[in-house]
């Protein structure tokens, strides 16, 4: 895939652009859109954002699936 820089048009300004949509990209950009700056969050796949993000506040279930996978090796 090619691009013509001359095809893109950005017609918006942002605080902070995160670029990646996985867990530290999507808890980033929560944080700064609450605290009230405009910000752009950039993916490659919208079906994949904060897949198993570890913060629960975001709904996040990594952090007990890989506390349940610890105790389970006995950790």
């Amino acid at each position: 895939m090619k691009f013509n820089d001359k095809n893109i048009k950005f017609v918006d300004s942002y605080d902070a652009v995160v670029v990646g949509s996985g867990h530290a990209g999507s808890e980033a950009s929560l944080a700064l859109s609450r605290l009230g700056k405009k910000t752009l969050l950039t993916t490659l796949n919208l079906d994949s954002i904060a897949f198993l993000a570890c913060n629960p506040s975001v709904g996040g279930t990594a952090k007990g699936q890989l506390a349940g996978e610890i105790d389970a090796l006995g950790g």
